[in-house]
């Protein structure tokens, strides 16, 4: 003899979505100008924002070719003190809302 299941007994599956990431409201953004080398640029990436060596070789060939580029993403308390590091040395800096 065969036993079925009830059929009240039912199975149900949910997809959810779960959210891993958080957008970052603010980036950092560094300005070229034609006063600062590249070596001063990347080591003021390096020593201020933690970048890699060629981390910060890639952001200051964007930054010159860009004419800016936003080196850091995060919350505006973060990054206020790395602004404020940065044009402490001499390079243009701004923190701007993401878009």
């Amino acid at each position: 003899m065969l036993n079925y299941k009830d059929d009240q007994e039912h199975e149900f599956k949910e997809e959810v979505d779960v959210l891993t990431e958080t957008a970052t409201p603010f980036q950092l953004v560094v300005w070229n100008d034609e006063v600062n080398t590249f070596e001063w640029v990347i080591e003021t990436l390096i020593a201020v924002c933690g970048h890699s060596p060629e981390q910060a070789e890639q952001c200051a060939m964007l930054i010159h070719t860009k004419g800016k580029y936003a080196v850091k993403n995060g919350e505006y308390d973060e990054l206020k003190p790395m602004c404020d590091a940065i044009t402490d040395r001499g390079i243009g800096a701004t923190i701007e809302i993401t878009a």
